[in-house]
């Protein structure tokens, strides 16, 4: 049998060519067409292969000595092998063509439940008249939501990628969709700090609010709280605004809201999947530390950075002690975080939904709205308004499939039913 080096000989002219097996997936297909390639001396160029619902689509680039290629003998061969098997080839010749194409730009991930054809269709029109060229599709999710992810090539320049971004945000909101437009690079799977907000992120609703019903002034909190995320006040002065509504409740007040609280669906999926790829996961809060530390400690994550309310004889004083966790100091406590562990700002990934997350988002390698409202979703570089928080793993290039075929090693697989919109 020849080795790899003797089976081509330089000297010799060669040529392309490329060949498209499709058709009923099953075993066998693509030893019987290498087995013919072996006999011949191919060097292969590239190969790539697809299956969706058990049809199946294989690519292979080849070059051959051109008096093969010339030849009726090894097309005659390789179509009787493959015929054989029961699915069917092409062959043409590809010597114009280069052997690598360019490498993609970036990726759009599209996001929704359902995705139309009338939407994706959209969302296709749009990129082919900015000039971007679609290079790749892939779905990444079937729950809870649909996932195409889109690798793209955006022309030179800054102008363009500004305009594709501007368009597929408008997009976004026209179609009721989510578009996460990201760089198709290194970079992307670089990431290994995620930290991420609690309060309607993390977790569902508001810790200030449930401490605050329990007091007597929900209705005069969420008034200042809504305003706050809204970036109509500074954060500081309304969260002492409102812890000092909390003032002489007692302390066990806080392990019973603990209990309480309620994630976010998707979170613990999210916050597994993490740490399996090797990320270090935090907590950055403007909420409180005796509330949100067991909840830390149970998903186990790396970091908390949270506010302290003052506790004096049993009962909260309705003042917070230490520095304040506002909107520089998330951006702060991300920045520590990272450094703690040696994790370069541009690997680093931010989730939030409330203005108090803009500085931390733009901190972020990645920033990540998660519905959010309007002032985060204009600085932050992806945007998600679905109510699952493992959308953010399909932006962060890991499939559905992924998820689940990790999760089935260890018995925590399982997909709970949603209800219909």
């Amino acid at each position: 049998m020849p080795t790899a080096s003797q089976s081509v000989d330089p000297s010799r002219k060669r040529s392309s060519l490329l060949i498209t097996v499709s058709g009923v997936d099953q075993p066998g297909v693509t030893s019987a067409l290498f087995e013919v390639l072996s006999r011949h001396h191919v060097e292969l160029l590239n190969v790539e292969q697809v299956v969706i619902r058990g049809r199946l689509t294989l690519g292979v680039l080849v070059s051959v000595d051109s008096k093969v290629a010339d030849g009726a003998e090894f097309a005659d061969e390789v179509r009787a092998a493959i015929h054989g098997v029961g699915l069917d080839v092409e062959i043409e010749r590809s010597d114009d063509k280069p052997v690598l194409e360019v490498p993609s730009t970036h990726t759009i991930v599209v996001l929704g439940r359902p995705i139309t054809a009338e939407a994706f269709g959209v969302v296709a029109h749009e990129v082919a008249a900015l000039g971007v060229n679609i290079d790749a599709i892939r779905g990444v999710s079937d729950y809870p939501v649909t996932g195409l992810e889109l690798r793209v090539s955006v022309p030179p320049g800054g102008a363009a990628y500004v305009q594709l971004q501007n368009v597929m945000a408008r997009t976004a909101v026209t179609l009721g969709v989510d578009i996460a437009l990201e760089d198709y690079s290194l970079s992307r799977r670089t990431k290994r700090l995620i930290v991420f907000d609690v309060d309607s992120t993390l977790i569902q609703g508001e810790v200030i609010e449930m401490l605050a019903d329990r007091a007597g002034a929900l209705a005069a909190v969420a008034e200042v709280t809504e305003a706050a995320m809204r970036g109509e006040l500074d954060f500081a002065e309304s969260l002492h605004k409102r812890v000092a509504t909390l003032a002489g409740l007692p302390a066990e007040v806080l392990d019973e809201v603990a209990d309480q609280i309620e994630l976010t669906p998707g979170a613990r999926t999210t916050i597994r999947t993490l740490r399996r790829l090797g990320y270090h996961c935090g907590i950055v809060s403007g909420g409180f530390r005796q509330v949100i530390e067991p909840l830390a400690h149970d998903l186990m994550m790396d970091f908390v950075a949270a506010n302290e309310l003052e506790i004096v004889d049993g009962k909260l004083t309705g003042r917070v002690v230490g520095q304040v966790i506002d909107r520089p100091g998330k951006a702060k406590a991300l920045r520590d975080f990272a450094q703690q562990v040696g994790v370069p700002m541009e690997q680093t990934v931010a989730v939030g939904d409330g203005a108090n997350d803009i500085d931390m988002l733009s901190a972020a390698g990645l920033g990540v709205a998660f519905n959010a409202k309007p002032a985060l979703r204009e600085v932050a570089d992806a945007s998600l308004s679905h109510p699952y928080l493992d959308t953010v793993l399909f932006i962060l290039g890991v499939t559905r499939g992924e998820i689940e075929a990790a999760d089935a090693v260890d018995g925590t697989a399982r997909r709970v039913e949603i209800p219909e919109d």
